[in-house]
């Protein structure tokens, strides 16, 4: 078990805070690892239950006091009756702590701990789109045929036959929330729970609809039109908000997750923004120099001039004809690399190997000492 820290410096305050200094470090410690911030990180839980344990001492005079004067055990080694850190309960701090926040709302308001009534949610949708690269490069709309639950026909979404209305629900009336208290060591405690009868609604139907059975939403398609923006990734998830599955009883529709696939390009490997283009030259090209066409990714051709005397292993790159930074993780657009290898043939005529022995002979052919130089190190360091 981890050796307990002083009270002080948890909350990061000198022994001489007041009890508005010692309220505020709380607060802030406490909304940095709270719990709906910080959904299933336990190191997080852990801060956040060890904040509250030195706010129950500090803040209260009397424990304070007898913290300064006695250490964490207390007057008589009996401790302070207070939270344990490895034992605390959220719903316990949360009860305990509710004027810091203003009450038990989520990371996101910190409001009051009355709660409106709930509209339900439709279930996401997950869709895999394959895209190639030049998709890729400029983007693309995509249709899909989707099948999903669609709001109900026959009662247009109410859940109710023949337009009969609903009534406050008789469990939680009307709030949508039921709330359990419990008796604990520091006393009568509350906690607050979704309504089982209503869902979270606050009302009931009297009448159901029967082509639905009250749920306000029947098993249907919809052609939904994906956006999807220039530059993604493999692996990446473009979020279509509001074309996922219909709410019950006129909810909210969830969403739809489309998973980026990339094509395997026969033309260019890619290399985050970067393309990488590998050219073939001729043996008289690479010696006598220049203009050849190579691809790009948007289907034209682009001409490239090559120098005498290009050596295998030379790169070239093209600024700006790569792929654009996907928008909101980069700027930019990327290069296209180049990489020139030379085409030695694999059989040659008798004329050929004739001529070819003579180049032979020339020094000329053979390569300066700078040269093999040059080429052994570079084959070293890709085999390293």
């Amino acid at each position: 078990m981890a050796q307990k820290r002083d009270y002080y410096e948890v909350l990061g305050v000198d022994k001489n805070a007041t009890e508005d200094q010692i309220k505020k470090a709380y607060r802030t410690i406490a909304i940095k690892y709270h719990p709906d911030r910080n959904p299933g990180n336990k190191e997080a839980e852990e801060k956040f239950k060890e904040a509250a344990e030195a706010y129950d001492v500090l803040h209260d005079p009397q424990k304070r006091q007898q913290y300064d004067q006695f250490g964490f055990n207390g007057p008589g080694g009996s401790g302070f009756g207070g939270f344990s850190a490895t034992s605390m309960n959220m719903d316990d701090i949360f009860s305990m702590f509710g004027d810091i926040f203003g009450g038990r709302a989520g990371f996101g308001g910190f409001g009051s701990q009355s709660r409106s009534p709930q509209k339900h949610r439709g279930n996401d949708l997950r869709l895999k789109v394959k895209l190639s690269l030049n998709e890729i490069a400029h983007g693309v709309t995509k249709k899909f045929k989707v099948r999903k639950d669609v709001t109900c026909s026959h009662c247009h979404g109410s859940g109710a036959e023949n337009g009969s209305s609903s009534e406050q629900c008789p469990t939680c009336r009307g709030t949508g929330v039921i709330t359990h208290t419990t008796q604990s060591i520091f006393g009568m405690m509350q906690t607050q729970g979704v309504c089982p009868t209503c869902g979270g609604s606050g009302s009931v139907i009297k009448n159901k609809c029967r082509h639905c059975g009250g749920t306000g939403v029947e098993k249907g398609e919809e052609v939904v039109e994906i956006k999807i923006p220039a530059g993604v990734a493999e692996g990446m998830i473009v979020n279509v908000p509001g074309k996922g599955n219909a709410g019950h009883n006129k909810g909210i529709n969830g969403d739809i997750q489309v998973f980026i696939e990339e094509v395997d390009d026969e033309n260019f490997i890619r290399d985050d923004s970067d393309i990488i283009y590998n050219l073939l030259l001729d043996f008289p090209t690479a010696a006598l120099g220049g203009d050849v066409e190579i691809p790009t990714i948007d289907g034209k051709r682009l001409r490239v001039k090559i120098e005498p005397g290009t050596q295998p292993g030379k790169t070239m790159r093209l600024r700006g004809k790569g792929l654009p930074a996907v928008q909101g993780y980069g700027r930019g657009t990327g290069d296209m690399v180049v990489n020139v290898s030379v085409y030695v043939p694999k059989t040659l005529s008798r004329e050929e190997h004739e001529a070819i022995e003579r180049f032979r002979q020339s020094d000329n052919f053979k390569g300066d000492a700078a040269t093999k130089e040059s080429i052994f190190h570079k084959f070293k360091n890709y085999f390293a």
